[in-house]
C-alpha cells in the first residue's frame, strides 16, 4: 500500500504562564515593623529605655502575685485581702520615686557618693546587735526596728559594696595583679558589709555579696588562677557558716538526702520546699489560673514572699514562669550592652556589681524553689514581698539608668529629645492678657 501522506506531529497547546507571585501586604507592614524595632537598638538611649521597661514589667507583675499570693494570709490575720498589696504598692510607688531621682544623679557622683554610703550602711548594719533596736527573722539577726519602721540593712549594704569596691578597683587598677596589694584595696569594702551580714548570720545574702565580688574581680581583669583561691576561701567561710547553725545544717542535710515521704520529716524543715514542688507540679502547663492557687490556702510557707515563684508556677503554669526568666535575661542582655558601652572602668566595675546582685539573687531564689539547692531565705527581686528590699533594689536600677544616660551618644540624645518637646511646647497658643479698661480719673 502506498503511503498517503506523511504523519504529522501533534500540535501542542502553549502552556500559559503562571502569574507573579506577590508578597502579601501584611507580610511587607510585619517586616517593616521588625526591622523598626530592630533600628531602636541601634539607639544611644536603647539600654535605657529596655532597663526601664523591664523593671517596670517586673514590678507589676510582681504587685499582681503579691496580691493574689498573700489575700488569704492578709484576710485571716488582718480582715482585708488587700494588707500586704497595700504596703507593696506604698512602697513601689516611693521606689519609683527613688528611681527616678538617683537615674538623673551624674554618672560620675556616684564615685564621690561611694565612701559615705559605706559607713553609712555599716552603722545601720552594727545597729542590729544593738538591744531593742536588732530584730531576729527566721534564725537571722538581720532587722532593725524603731518604733513601726523595720527595715533590713543588708540590703542597703549590697549598694554600698558595690560602690565602694568598684571605687577601689579603679582607683588601684595598675596594682591588681599584685595579691597584697589587691586584698588591702578590698579589705575596707568588703570587711564593712560581707563581714557584718556574717556576723548577723545571713548566709543567703552573704553569699549573694560574694558572688557580686567575684562577677566585680573578673571585670577587672583579675588573674584566673586567683579565682580557685577564692573560690576555696569562699567555700570554706559558707561550710564553717552552715555547720554553726543548727538550722542551716538541717536544712542542707534534707536537701542532700531528698525529700521524704514520711509525715514527720515532711512538717519538718522539707515542708516548705515539699509544698513549693506541689504548687509547680499543681500548675501543670497553663496553671490553675489567677488567684487560684491552693497551696497559698496557708500550705506553703512565705508565698508571697520567698516561694512567690511557686506561686506563679502554680496560677500561671508554664508561661508565666517563663515570662519571669525572659524578662530578667532580657535584663542581663541591658546589663551586659551597659558595660560593654561604658567608657570608665568604674562604671563597667558598678554595672557589673549590680547586675550580678539582681540577676544572682533572682537565680539563687528561683534554684531554691525548683530545690536545685537548700533553702536559704532570699527574695525574688522585683516581685516578692518586701518593702525595703524593693525600694533598694529599685534604687539600684536607677544607679545603672544613671550609668545608661552616659553611654556614648546618649547626653547628645537626650538633650535633643528635650529641645524637641520644648519647641513643641512653645507653638501652642498662650493666652494673652486681658486688657483693662482705664477708670475714670485715670491718667
Amino acid at each position: 500500500m502506498a503511503l498517503t501522506g506523511s504523519r504529522e506531529r501533534p500540535t501542542t497547546r502553549p502552556r500559559a504562564s503562571a502569574p507573579d507571585w506577590r508578597r502579601p501586604a501584611w507580610l511587607d507592614a510585619t517586616g517593616e515593623w521588625f526591622r523598626d524595632r530592630v533600628r531602636l537598638l541601634e539607639s544611644p538611649l536603647a539600654t535605657h529605655h529596655v532597663l526601664l521597661g523591664t523593671t517596670a514589667m517586673l514590678v507589676v507583675i510582681g504587685l499582681v502575685m503579691v496580691l493574689s499570693s498573700s489575700s488569704v494570709e492578709a484576710l485571716t490575720e488582718y480582715g482585708t485581702p488587700y494588707y500586704f498589696f497595700r504596703k507593696q504598692a506604698i512602697f513601689a510607688v516611693l521606689g519609683a520615686v527613688v528611681l527616678l531621682v538617683a537615674s538623673r544623679v551624674p554618672a560620675r557622683a556616684w564615685q564621690r557618693l561611694a565612701l559615705p554610703a559605706l559607713f553609712a550602711t555599716a552603722f545601720l548594719q552594727l545597729l542590729i546587735f544593738v538591744p531593742g533596736i536588732g530584730k531576729e527573722v527566721g534564725g537571722n539577726r538581720n532587722w532593725i526596728q524603731v518604733g513601726g519602721f523595720q527595715a533590713q540593712p543588708s540590703e542597703a549594704a549590697k549598694i554600698a559594696l558595690v560602690l565602694a569596691l568598684a571605687l577601689a578597683l579603679s582607683r588601684r587598677q595598675e596594682v591588681l595583679h599584685e595579691p597584697a596589694k589587691l586584698a588591702a584595696a578590698m579589705v575596707p569594702s568588703v570587711g564593712l558589709t560581707i563581714g557584718l551580714v556574717l556576723l548577723s548570720r545571713d548566709l543567703g545574702t552573704a553569699l549573694i555579696m560574694m558572688a557580686v565580688v567575684v562577677v566585680m574581680l573578673w571585670v577587672a581583669g583579675i588573674p584566673a588562677r586567683w579565682f580557685a583561691l577564692a573560690g576555696g576561701i569562699g567555700g570554706l567561710v559558707a561550710a564553717l557558716a552552715v555547720l554553726s547553725s543548727t538550722n542551716r545544717r538541717h536544712r542542707v542535710q534534707d536537701w542532700l538526702s531528698g525529700s521524704t515521704d514520711s509525715a514527720q520529716a515532711i512538717q519538718g524543715l522539707s515542708w516548705q520546699p515539699v509544698q513549693g514542688k506541689y504548687a509547680l507540679a499543681s500548675g501543670g502547663w497553663w496553671g490553675l489560673g489567677l488567684g487560684a492557687s491552693r497551696e497559698k490556702w496557708s500550705w506553703l510557707p512565705e508565698a508571697h514572699n520567698d516561694f512567690i515563684f511557686a506561686i506563679i508556677g502554680e496560677e500561671l503554669g508554664l508561661p508565666g514562669t517563663l515570662t519571669i526568666l525572659v524578662l530578667f535575661g532580657v535584663l542581663a542582655l541591658a546589663t551586659l550592652r551597659l558595660v560593654r558601652r561604658s567608657q570608665t572602668l568604674y562604671a563597667k566595675l558598678a554595672v557589673a556589681g549590680f547586675a550580678a546582685w539582681i540577676l544572682g539573687q533572682a537565680g539563687l531564689n528561683i534554684a531554691v524553689v525548683l530545690s536545685l539547692l537548700p533553702v536559704i531565705g532570699v527574695p525574688l527581686p522585683l516581685i516578692s514581698y518586701g518593702g525595703s528590699a524593693l525600694v533598694l533594689t529599685l534604687l539600684g536600677v536607677g544607679v545603672l539608668l544613671s550609668f545608661a544616660r552616659a553611654e556614648p551618644g546618649a547626653p547628645e540624645a537626650i538633650r535633643a529629645r528635650e529641645s524637641v518637646v520644648a519647641r513643641s511646647l512653645a507653638v501652642l497658643p498662650q493666652r494673652t492678657p486681658k486688657r483693662t479698661r482705664p477708670t475714670r480719673g485715670s491718667k
